[in-house]
């Protein structure tokens, strides 16, 4: 069997092997560690997993070889959860929040989410393609190989959602990183509609979701289900409906207030219920039982100053499946570094160094569908691996603030290198 790439002497190597998939409760920990590992891949895809030498079955003739020298090599990281296309950005409100303005504030004087929205609507397809391009570069640089992207910044201007989507699916076409990308036209009610939203929502339900599933610029839709925002009624109907044309359901549940988004992401069989900071217990057993996968945003609670992070300890603990992500936005989360995120979910959320990568890799995966081909180094599966200049796993946590990644591979092929 004739390999192209073959990455040999792996301090520690990190397969997240298995069929379990999201893995939760203990097996969240449980993340396959081979020593003196080796690799050999053919095109994008894997074709040995193991320790010590190749086998004699593998043709290393032509192919690339990589000494990792001791290195740690890992699944390839994947951001589940990012508004990756976006125009302008908000460092004038860092000020205001320090002199102790609110976001109600903050919004009141133009800024806050409409102040993106305007700067989206504002800016052209070059333009988001650009910063959004730059932001790519940045991200895999870090190790991440997959990257999440909402629209959400239209707040009523369907166009401009078209536009965010439109980036994406073009981003996904040209760039190294795979993005894959999220309808959120409810990510804020828009003024016109803020005394009747019913209204918007029929809009939506009846007019933007088909024609989204009609133009193929999405595979999930996301509503913000929130107080002041979405209510549960109104985000069930519209998740209801995008799953009715072939969307895969996502919710923005209970990230300020516990509403009840997280009972609702079982209740209409939602992949992933994310933010969840104020998820109820009842809420966190119900998204057990349904299997939904809970993306944790530690960054944006961080930036927010907020004292009460999401209960991973007892989601884990309930068999709930989590993931991380950096929830990259201009406001709440400006951030494209998935490892100082990881730092922060054991930091603040508890989390263990094991539980953090799986999170960042199987079931980030598994909160984007995407399991059966990344999230684990196995046999068959595509070649996209991270290779960190690292002793251990522990290291890259413990050490936080730097950027640890040394090589980047993505489908077979190396597309960063420090």
């Amino acid at each position: 069997m004739q390999a192209t790439l073959v990455i040999k002497n792996i301090g520690t190597l990190v397969t997240l092997k298995g069929e379990n998939a999201p893995r939760k409760g203990k097996l969240q920990g449980e993340i396959g560690e081979i020593e003196n590992g080796v690799i050999a891949i053919r095109d994008d895809r894997i074709i040995h997993v193991g320790s010590g030498e190749l086998p004699d079955v593998i043709d290393v003739t032509g192919a690339q070889i990589i000494d990792a020298g001791g290195k740690v090599v890992t699944p390839g990281l994947i951001d589940c959860h990012t508004h990756l296309v976006h125009g302008g950005s908000r460092e004038n409100e860092l000020a205001m929040k320090l002199d102790g303005k609110g976001y109600l504030e903050i919004l009141a004087s133009g800024g806050g989410i409409h102040s993106t929205a305007r700067a989206t609507e504002k800016a052209s397809f070059q333009e988001l393609y650009e910063k959004a391009y730059k932001s790519l570069d940045i991200m895999k640089s870090f190790g991440i190989t997959t990257v999440e992207g909402k629209s959400g910044y239209g707040i009523g201007s369907f166009q401009t959602e078209i536009k965010q989507m439109e980036v994406a699916k073009k981003l996904n076409e040209d760039h190294p990183l795979r993005v894959i990308s999220t309808f959120m036209g409810a990510h804020a009610i828009p003024m016109e509609y803020k005394d009747d939203s019913d209204k918007f929502v029929d809009i939506m339900l009846n007019e933007m979701l088909p024609k989204v599933v009609e133009m193929d610029l999405a595979k999930f839709c996301d509503v913000f289900c929130e107080e002041g925002v979405f209510s549960i009624d109104q985000s069930r109907r519209i998740l209801l409906k995008a799953k009715e044309l072939g969307l895969v359901p996502k919710i923005h549940a209970d990230e300020i207030v516990s509403l009840g988004g997280a009972e609702l992401s079982a209740e209409v069989g939602a992949i992933s219920a994310e933010h969840l900071v104020g998820a109820s217990e009842q809420g966190i057993k119900d998204m057990a039982k349904a299997g939904v996968v809970a993306v944790l945003l530690p960054g944006t609670s961080f930036n927010l100053g907020k004292k009460e992070p999401a209960k991973a300890r007892l989601m884990i603990e309930e068999g709930v499946p989590v993931a991380l992500s950096t929830d990259y936005n201009p406001g709440s989360c400006p951030t494209e570094n998935l490892q100082f995120i990881m730092t922060l979910a054991s930091l603040h959320l508890r989390m263990k160094p094991s539980e953090v990568i799986t999170a960042v890799t199987m079931n980030a995966a598994a909160a984007l569908g995407i399991e059966k081909e990344v999230g684990s180094i196995q046999v068959g599966k595509k070649a996209d691996i991270a290779i960190f200049d690292i002793p251990n796993i522990d290291y890259m946590i413990y050490h936080f603030g730097i950027n640890h990644n040394y090589i980047t591979i993505k489908d077979g092929k190396i597309i960063y290198k420090k």
